[in-house]
This record gives structure tokens, sequence and C-alpha cells, in this order.
């Protein structure tokens, strides 16, 4: 174990219950184990029919919800909660067996719902919205429930909002006996494409690519200004980039990482705020964009590949605002850089039983995604390779067999955990969708949004964002994602917008709603850990992020950052990002450029306008000034560096006072 890692590992608290400690922990890693091979048998044999697929992952991550997060835990009213614990489980089971067994007489005869199917219906409904509230909160069940409250009473609304309505007889067989509710696309989403994904990032890192990440991140930035927060941001950004949950990412990284900064005597908001962003950019970064780009690809009907590669260059610029801000605020506070023996050399780091694995497990992905494959059997192959490359090295390292064994166990039992509240979010969305087409508020509301904004395209996008940020406060990203995409990307398409921009504007906003204050969840969770009062936190946060608040809107502009153009064009709109990035974070992080803070301010600002702007021109004069304005610092840094060592005049003193 790298030195950093020992530190960081001395700085955090970290509680690991035995895997067979009591009969609970036993039940769940055996079903986690049990989910996880069915998973890995289905990626490369292919799911069952359908509805057969979608019962049996649901049943199985209700029982492992009730077990991971069961009701009334060390209360006295836990033996109510054992009943109701158990009830859920068996309607759950008893609706899914039920679907098996009949699954080819509801996708031919689409059968009329009678008083069981109801009862099955509603309560298997309750059940998995009940399980939401568990995995996450109270707000996107509440959702749910309004969204089917509104198709039964749709019709005492007067105007525009209202509708027929729908009763309980046709709300089940939407719900329950079709594809389109409890068992619809989501659902497969998740039980295939996602729960692939998951299970390969799973193995990855319990085979060691964690450590790697974390060392590499390390060496990328640990020994520059500010090292400890680069750190946090390249390796927040790695496991971000495959576990798909930015609160959770937050709550694994983040008891590394904050603790590192805390006592390198960085303030606590600001290490609470670079985590939080952090583990926010992860989500919009291939290759599963917060498990949103595989339910993107379903929707749009665009191969995974193209929104993987659509959302390249838009998290590229995220990432370098981000770190330039870090770099400029480290500078101008004169944040530490971490200790050259707690970084780990370059040699360890590449030793080829860790790079190899990681490399093997990549390019097992890739070349399951390049050659057509599936994206569940292009996952197997990145799992396959990570195995059989894992292990020689392994077992040439005299690792105990059991130790291997014990690892990929790990593996799969996290996985399986994971798979719970991406799997019950989203039979929950489904529903929401189903809700959303059938009353036709997602249409009502983007023909409203349309209405207010007028013929303005940046009037309608910033309403839609707006909208976005407050719908997505709260809900985890792939549930937040779904729900802006089934109401506000329409609002976008209707006035011209690319559809694959629509979703990724909207996507964006709703991914911003953890770090946006007031319902910041994922500033919550980093202030906790940071041991500091959340709204300086989200603070330094929404600074940290500005760029990202922007880059929707670039979008806009130059559709070619997301692919849509010629070569020529993409390098001008990625030109163009660049310099707008680099301006923002000078202008965020208020760094001093020519010593005058109106004439950064104006010059900053002349440069955003320029690269707004679309044209070779506006490039070029944008480049120029951007590249004078840090020639300028660069000189009056030497200055400062040649005075007298006393003098109060010095740029750090004036930036400290700006």
């Amino acid at each position: 174990m790298s030195p950093l890692i020992f530190r960081l590992c001395q700085g955090a608290v970290m509680t690991v219950p035995p895997m067979f400690a009591n009969f609970r922990q036993t039940a769940i890693a055996a079903l986690a184990v049990l989910l996880g091979v069915f998973v890995f048998y289905t990626s490369f044999n292919g799911p069952f029919e359908s509805l057969v697929q979608r019962a049996i992952f649901v049943m199985t991550i209700t029982a492992l919800a009730v077990l991971m997060h069961p009701l009334f835990e060390g209360s006295r009213l836990r033996p109510l909660g054992v009943v109701i614990d158990v009830a859920i489980v068996g309607m759950v089971t008893v609706s899914g067996v039920y679907i098996i067994v009949n699954y080819e007489t509801i996708m031919t005869d689409l059968p009329w719902a009678n008083g069981w199917d109801m009862v099955m219906g509603f309560g298997t409904l309750a059940c998995v919205l009940e399980l939401a509230r568990r995995s996450s909160n109270w707000v996107f069940p509440l959702i749910v429930i309004a969204a089917v409250t509104y198709a039964f009473f749709g019709y005492l609304i007067p105007g525009q909002f209202g509708h027929r309505g729908f009763d309980a007889g046709y709300l089940t067989e939407i719900i329950f006996l079709s594809d389109r509710g409890l068992w619809g696309m989501l659902v497969n989403v998740a039980s295939t494409t996602l729960a692939a994904f998951v299970l390969f990032g799973a193995i990855l890192l319990h085979t060691g690519a964690g450590e790697t990440f974390f060392d590499l991140s390390a060496r990328l930035g640990g020994s520059r200004p500010g090292g400890a927060a680069k750190i946090a941001t390249f390796a927040s950004g790695f496991f971000g980039a495959i576990n798909g949950s930015t609160v959770a990412n937050v709550a694994t990284t983040g008891n590394f990482t904050i603790p590192m900064m805390k006592r390198l005597n960085y303030p606590r908001p600001f290490a609470a705020g670079v985590e939080a962003v952090a583990s926010t950019g992860g989500q919009i970064a291939p290759p599963i964009l917060g498990a949103a780009a595989f339910i993107m690809a379903e929707i749009l009907g665009e191969s995974y590949l193209r929104i993987a590669l659509a959302a390249l260059l838009p998290a590229i610029l995220f990432y370098l605002g981000v770190f330039v801000t870090i770099h400029l605020v480290a500078k101008r506070r004169q944040l530490q850089v971490v200790p050259d023996d707690e970084l780990p050399s370059w040699s360890d780091v590449i030793r080829p039983e860790r790079i190899i694995p990681i490399l093997a497990a990549l390019g097992g992905l890739f070349y399951g995604v390049l050659s057509g494959r599936s994206i569940q059997m292009s996952a197997f192959y990145g799992i396959l390779m990570t195995v059989l490359t894992f292990v020689p090295f392994a077992l040439m390292a005299k690792m105990p067999l059991r130790e291997i064994l014990g690892k990929l166990v790990a593996g799969l039992v996290d996985a399986g955990k994971g798979m719970v509240i991406i799997g019950v979010l989203l039979a929950g969305a489904q529903i929401l969708v189903a809700m959303i087409g059938m009353t036709g508020i997602g249409v009502t509301l983007a023909s409203l949004i349309v209405t207010v904004g007028g013929e303005s395209l940046f009037l309608v996008a910033f309403i839609v964002g707006g909208v976005c940020l407050i719908l997505g406060m709260g809900i985890p990203t792939t549930a937040a994602y779904v729900l802006v995409a089934s109401v506000l990307a329409p609002a976008l398409t209707t006035i011209g917008v690319e559809p694959l921009i629509a979703h990724l504007f909207v996507f964006y906003f709703a991914t911003l709603s953890v770090i946006t204050p007031p319902v910041c969840i994922a500033v919550f969770v980093a202030s906790g850990i940071a041991d500091t009062n959340w709204l300086p936190a989200a603070v330094e946060s929404v600074r940290l992020a500005a760029a990202i608040y922007v880059i929707p809107f670039l979008l806009l502009i130059y559709p070619a950052l997301a692919g849509f153009g010629s070569a020529l064009e993409i390098v001008l709109a990625s030109c163009q990002g660049v310099v707008f990035v680099m301006a923002f974070a000078a202008l965020m992080s208020r760094v001093a450029m020519t010593g005058k803070r109106v004439i950064d301010v104006v010059g900053l600002i002349a440069v955003i306008g320029l690269a707004l702007t679309p044209g070779w021109l506006t490039t070029l004069a944008a480049l120029a000034l951007i590249i004078g304005l840090f020639i300028r610092r660069r000189s009056l840094l030497r200055d400062e560096q040649g005075t007298v060592a006393g003098d109060h005049h010095s740029l750090q003193a004036k930036e400290t006072q700006l």
C-alpha cells in the first residue's frame, strides 16, 4: 500500500462488518452474489424473455433492498417493521411470479384488469415506492404518487392542465399488465445494460483498480499547488465516471480526500466543495453519465457510443474549468502541496500487475463496443478480461487463493447492492414516464414554456434549465434525468434543438441540482465529512462548478461540441470552449491578472463574450486576449518575487483583499 493510501486510511473512519457476522449480512451477501451471477450469465447468454427478465430482477432487488434497509431498525417498532418487510417481499414475489407465469398472455392478449390485478398492481407499486424512499428519500416517491393521483383526478382540474382522467382498471393495465409500467423499458435497461456496467465497475475496483486510481490521482495532481484538492478532483472523477451516483461517490472518496485536505489546513468549506463538485462531474463524464447514457440511448434510439462521444468534450471542458479554478484559488490562498513522502512513486503506480488488469478490462469493454456487440456483452468482455489478468498476477504475487476469491466475491456483493437503488428508482421512474405520457402533461408544460419564451432560444433554455434544477433537487441522477427528459426536453426540441443536445442540456442541469442550494444533497454529505456548515460549502461548490452551468448553453451555440458538424467545426467549437472555461475560471477564482481588479473583470468578460460569439476571428481574438492576460499575470508574479518580503502590496495580498 502506498504512503498516501496509508495516511488517507488513517484519516478516514471506516468500519466494515464481517460478511457473515449474522443472518442478515449472510442473506445480503448470498442474494447479491446470486444477482451478480444472474447478470453475468444473462450478459453472456442473452436475457430471458423481456417480462421474465424484469420480473426476476425486481423480485431479487426487492428482497435485497428490504435486507439492506430494514424498517424501524434499532427501534421498539422493529417487530412491526419485520411484518411490513415480509409483506413487501411477499407482495412483490407473488406479483413477479404472476407476471412470469402469464407473460405470454400479457404480451399478446392485453388482458383486462380484475380486482386481484388491481391489488397486485397498486400493492407492488406501493412496495417499490417505499423501497425507493428507504434507498434515497421521500422526494421521488412523492413525485410518482403525485403523478398517479394526477392521472386519476385530472378531470377535476380546469384549464389546459386538466384531462379526462383514468379509472383504476385502466391504470392497473398500464402499471401492472403491460410493459409500460413496473416491467417497462427503464426496468429492462436496469436489469441488463446498467446491471452489467455496475458489475463491471465493482469487479474492476475490487481487483485493485480502486487503489490504483487513488495513487494515479496523487501522482497527477499531488505535487502541484492545491495538490490535495487536485487529487480529490482526479480520484472522484475516476470513480464517479463508473459508479453512477454522486452521493455514493462523495461518501466513498470523500472519506479519503476531505480528511487529507483538512490535515493540510485547507478551508473546510473549500474541501467539501471540491469533493462535491468533482463527484458531480463524474456523473456527466463517459462512460456511463451516472447511468443515464444507456437510458438516453434507449429513449433517443441512438447508439450508446454516440451518446458517450457527444458527452466527451463537455466533460473535458467541465474538468478543465474545475482544475484551473482550483489551481488559481490554490495559488491565491497559498494552499499546501502534498508532501513528497506521502506520494507514491511513478514506478509503483505503473507496475504491470496494477496497470495491465485495468487496461485489459477497458480493452475488453471497448472491443465489444467498437465491434458492434451489445453493451451487456461488452461489459461481459470487460469483466472476463479483468478476471483473466487479475488472477494470474495475484497468484504470481503469492496471494492466497482464499483472498483472491474473496475479492471477486466482494465485487459481486457490492455490485448486487449497487443495483438496488438503480432498480427501485427506475421502476418508479417508469411509472412516472407512463403517467406523463398518458396525461399529456409533458406536452402541455413544453407548450407553456415555449409560449412564455416566445421565439427566443436562450430564454426558453434558461427557463428549462431553472425548472430542471428545481425538479432534480433531492433526486438521484438517473431518476432526475428520466423526469426532466420526459417533461422538459420536448420544450427544446419543439423550437428546433437537436434531440440529443436537448437531452444533454436537461441532463446536465438535473445533475447539477445535487450541488445547487437549497437542496444540495452532495454538499450536505461532503459538509458532514468535513465537519463544516453546508452553506459556505455550497457557495464554494457553485463557484467551482460555475462553468458547467454555462456549458449546456455552449452546446446550443456550438452543436459541434456534441459532434454535430465537420471536423473543422468541432475544432473551432473546442477552441471556443477551452478559451471560455479558462476565462470563466479566472473570473470565478478572483485572481489578479493585471493588478487592477476593474481591468481584470472587464478583460475576462470580454474574453467570455468573444468565446460565446461563433467565428474564427472571434476565436483568435479571445485566444490572444486570454494569453495576454495570463502573460501579464506571470509578469506580475515575477515582479512580486523580486520585491522585499515585507511589501504589503504583493499580488497575493491584493488578491486576498479582493
